[in-house]
């Protein structure tokens, strides 16, 4: 066994906030007072239902990550966040429609508590809504004071020990960095010169990580990986992750897509299109806010497969992804795939995927999930891109210089190794050793 981490314990309340309290985020909050409550479990969350094997196989040691590792307790979380539409979490999770009057009910007290804060919203890059709750000032850098004093408030009122924060809002237009994302200096210049190259979730991002608060992006936002927040983000000593949940399509290719790989089939072509009718189908019929998406999507299938490595198997592929917004599905995303693959002597198949899912109900364990893992990453001392979390993104965030891994069993390999590792258990491989 290595040397463990000297973690510090979750004493104290852990605050959740979320800049976006709409469908996801008020899903999110729903579903852990319901766990709270004792009426519903939380289902798809790693930190509260999966086990973690430790040592040889023999050893048969498998408790829980929860009861493993020192995460803070359910009980102990408070909710905050800020919202240009919705007055609360309780008149979010009605408009969104995810949940039920009657799963509702019994937490409408909890959630009409939760109530949002004015936000940093420009219909520049969400075109498709209108902000009626927002903030006004003379420079974006007034704006992000406003955050920074939000922050503080909701932590003194809330008698909280610890934040994070993780971004549930909108996907903004499609960007590149740009010079004023390569510095803190040139960032902050910018915010103080209204530069129209810095977006909310920059702001919103800036705001957290100067306050010495962890940040996960939820979007395929240029929020946090642009040079400025990693610098940031090493001189305050926070984590961060990113970024765009990874739920409904995306995860079905990270699963499939290595399948095919391992048993040596080859992949033509994959056809993925969406119908979606919530608050994000809306955001997403915009050609520049599509794009940020598509090219979310789009790099899943190349790092998994290899091309470089396999170009007689993978080196043509057609990858194709559309979204069109279809108001009277609203949460309930329809994804459908056409995948053609080869096999022996290039004979040609076909498999058809329809996966009729509830987008937000994939996304809130994930961001119950992300934000136990940020709030346990800060507490061991680590700071920067947790590639670690790499699990629960379309588009992982790395190091400088390092691809990304999208093959979900490997990236659960990677977490989990890295939890053992952290508290003194060797990592496992599944050798035949051991």
């Amino acid at each position: 066994m290595g040397q463990a981490l000297d973690i510090a314990p979750a004493t104290g309340k852990l605050g959740i906030l979320t800049p976006g309290m709409g469908a996801v985020a008020s899903t999110a909050f729903a579903g852990i007072v319901a766990a709270r409550k004792g009426l519903a479990a939380p289902i798809g969350s790693l930190t509260q239902m999966a086990h973690i094997r430790l040592g040889h196989r023999s050893e048969g040691r498998n408790p829980l990550i929860r009861e493993f590792v020192p995460l803070a307790s359910l009980d102990d979380i408070v909710f905050g966040g800020w919202d240009p539409i919705s007055p609360n979490a309780l008149e979010a999770a009605r408009t969104s429609g995810v949940l039920s009057k009657d799963d509702l009910a019994p937490l409408s007290a909890e959630l009409e508590g939760v109530v949002a804060m004015d936000a940093v919203f420009d219909q520049r890059w969400v075109k498709r809504l209108d902000g009626v709750r927002v903030k006004t000032g003379a420079t974006k850098w007034d704006l992000v004071e406003q955050l920074m004093a939000d922050i503080e408030r909701f932590r003194q009122e809330n008698d909280c020990d610890r934040l994070v924060m993780i971004w549930c809002g909108s996907t903004e237009a499609y960007q590149e960095p740009e010079g004023v994302h390569q510095t803190v200096a040139a960032f902050e210049a910018g915010l103080r010169s209204n530069h129209e190259a810095i977006a909310p979730s920059q702001m919103y991002a800036y705001a957290a990580i100067a306050s010495g608060v962890p940040f996960g992006n939820g979007a395929p936002n240029l929020a946090i990986d642009i040079p400025c927040m990693d610098e940031l983000a090493a001189t305050n000593n926070v984590p961060l992750t990113g970024k765009d949940f990874k739920t409904g399509q995306t995860l079905m290719k990270t699963i499939l897509a290595p399948g095919f790989k391992a048993r040596m089939l080859g992949l033509r072509g994959w056809y993925s299109t969406n119908i979606l009718g919530n608050r994000d189908g809306e955001v997403l019929d915009d050609p520049e806010n599509f794009k940020t998406k598509e090219m979310s999507k789009l790099g899943v299938l190349d790092t998994i497969l290899q091309p470089e490595v396999y170009p007689e198997l993978y080196g043509n592929i057609d990858h194709v992804v559309r979204i069109n917004y279809y108001p009277p599905r609203g949460d309930n995303k329809e994804g459908w795939d056409a995948i053609d693959i080869f096999g022996w002597m290039g004979y040609p198949m076909q498999i058809k995927v329809d996966f009729l899912c509830r987008d937000s109900i994939l996304a809130a364990p994930i961001v119950l999930d992300l934000a136990l893992f940020l709030d346990l990453a800060q507490r061991a001392g680590q700071a920067g891109i947790q590639e670690w979390l790499s699990f629960y993104w379309k588009a992982p965030q790395t190091s400088a210089g390092h691809e990304p891994e999208h093959d979900l069993f490997i990236q659960q390999t990677k977490l989990k190794n890295t939890l053992r590792e952290w508290m003194g258990e060797d990592a496992v491989t599944h050798s035949e050793a051991g």
